[in-house]
This record gives structure tokens, sequence and C-alpha cells, in this order.
């Protein structure tokens, strides 16, 4: 296991469902000793209710209420790793607190992988259709000009062993600014 690395502030991670913004987050975490939060998994916790549920009950406007909250709310502590939803970045008051109160890091991933990553996962309430790669296309070209437009760091992670990437990642935090430029990892 590599040594952990001490690194001050928040860490956001934006990105497409599948794009592996959780298992990206929790090995961030463990690696720079900062507390892990997942906005969904925050929302749940707090309603007691699975997230698919929110969206069928209450629709997805009540949901993206939820999620603002839970934003606002989380990104107020510090040392934090949190992956947000997919479409968190829809509304600008998410944007504009996520780029205020940390490093903001983009997850972008090829079609086919996000296809693959989220196929048979019943717990993505906007891919319950019939067609799904439609979906993360259309997704795609309307949230990663809001994703690029928050990010310090863009990183791809098709096809990427978790722990390099994150090593990669890591070494890009530890050389900073971040003018909110593209990698080419």
């Amino acid at each position: 296991m590599p040594a952990m690395e001490k690194l001050a502030g928040n860490f956001f991670l934006v990105g497409l469902m599948g794009a592996g913004k959780t298992t990206v987050g929790r090995a961030l975490a463990r690696r720079t000793g900062k507390t892990f939060y997942d906005s969904d998994q925050e929302i749940e916790a707090r309603t007691g209710v699975r997230v698919a549920t929110i969206f069928d009950i209450e629709g997805e406007l009540r949901f993206r209420n939820r999620e603002s909250c839970v934003i606002r709310d989380l990104a107020q502590q510090r040392d934090i790793v949190l992956a947000t939803g997919g479409g968190a970045v829809l509304r600008e008051e998410n944007r504009r607190v996520l780029a205020a109160h940390g490093t903001v890091i983009y997850l972008r991933a090829a079609i086919d992988d996000l296809l693959a990553r989220t196929l048979h996962d019943k717990n993505r309430p906007l891919l319950q259709i019939a067609d799904p790669r439609g979906k993360l296309e259309s997704l795609f070209n309307e949230r990663d000009p809001l994703y690029r437009e928050i990010a310090d760091i863009v990183i791809d992670t098709t096809q990427q062993n978790v722990n390099l990437l994150v090593a990669r990642l890591v070494d890009q935090l530890l050389t900073p600014p971040h003018p909110r430029k593209e990698t080419d990892s």
C-alpha cells in the first residue's frame, strides 16, 4: 500500500454515472487520509430510501433539491472527498459551491465503458429505459461542458486500474496550482 499523502482541502469528484466517482473517491480518501462521502449515499442515509425510489415518488426535481442541500452541507466540511451524483452539475448553485470549496476532479470515461459499468445496475433510474446507450450519449453531450467548466483536473478513467489512476491523480494534486484545465491522463 502506498504511503498516505497529506493534501490540504476538499476533493470533489464529478462525472457521468459509471465514471468511477465512488470507487476512485474511496481510494483517494484512503490514500490522503480524508473522509469519503457519496452524495447519493448521503441522500439515502438522510431519507431512509433509495435514490431510485425518490426519483419514482418525488421526481427528478425534488431529488435535485435534496442533492443540492447535501452538497451544500458537505462542502462546508474540511478534508473530505465527495463523489457527487452525475447530474449535480446541472444546477449552477452546485457548480458554484463545488468550485468555491475544493478541488474539482472530472472523471471522464468512454461511453462503452460507462455502459458496461452501469448495464446491470438497477439503481440508475435514468438508465432504466430501452436505449441506455443513447441516454448516456445524450447525458454526456449535455453535461461534459458543465463538468469541464468547474474542473481543476480532468482524468480519463477508461480501462484504468484504480490504484494507478489514484497514484497519478495524487501526483497531479501534489503539483498545484490546477488552473481548470484538461490533462492527458
